[in-house]
């Protein structure tokens, strides 16, 4: 019995090194990784050595670090492909098309993607610490850094809170009207409060 295990742990590792099984490695070898090391400090070279795979294979399914971490953490947003779009125009609509870009990938997920997140979130501390990182050194902490402004840390932390409450209203409390309400009618309502958080001033809000 126990030679036929030793027999197929070759095959399985053969297996890794092409496809879904690839890709399933590599987000468990980061969510380890992530885990023990934070995203500074974990590396490509790293994730792939447990996952035993090559480090061309991160590039090759995630386009990178960055695109690994959101799928360790599971959030349907990959940050180095929706930044450099919410970046792309004029400085004071930033808000405005990262509230329009958030809505729209949920919407397009029916909102589970969002519901699942929250799931994993209240049941395991550890993915409270990666979407503390995604917050605060990916997403919003790359945008601010991006944007070149004052106190990125509490911008970066201000915009998590409208945009993370406003997945909350709108996909798992499902609270009306903003619920039911097209993607430009919420743009409209919280794009305003975003902006100030990302560009406006915030000296009235003590250090």
């Amino acid at each position: 019995m126990s030679g036929g295990i030793e027999e197929e742990a070759p095959r399985r590792r053969g297996r890794r090194r092409s496809g879904e099984d690839t890709r399933a490695a590599l987000v468990s070898a980061a969510r380890e990784v992530f885990i023990e090391q934070g995203y500074d400090g974990a590396t490509v070279r790293a994730i792939a050595t447990r996952a035993g795979v090559d480090a061309a294979m991160v590039n090759h399914w995630f386009g990178g670090k960055a695109g690994l971490f959101t799928a360790a953490v599971s959030i349907p947003v990959n940050p180095a492909e929706v930044l450099p779009k919410i970046l792309d125009g004029p400085r004071d609509r930033v808000g405005e098309r990262m509230v329009r870009t958030f809505v729209t990938v949920w919407d397009r997920e029916g909102g589970g993607a969002f519901a699942a997140l929250v799931r994993s979130i209240a049941t395991h501390e550890t993915a409270v610490r990666m979407l503390r990182e995604f917050i605060t050194t990916v997403m919003f902490g790359g945008l601010v850094r991006e944007l070149g402004v004052d106190r990125p840390e509490l911008r970066a932390s201000l915009c998590a809170s409208q945009v993370v409450g406003l997945g909350m209203v709108r996909y798992v409390a499902a609270l009306e009207p903003i619920a039911s309400a097209d993607a430009e009618t919420v743009v409209a309502a919280v794009a305003p409060n975003l902006q100030r958080y990302l560009t406006g001033d915030l000296s009235d809000v003590p250090s």
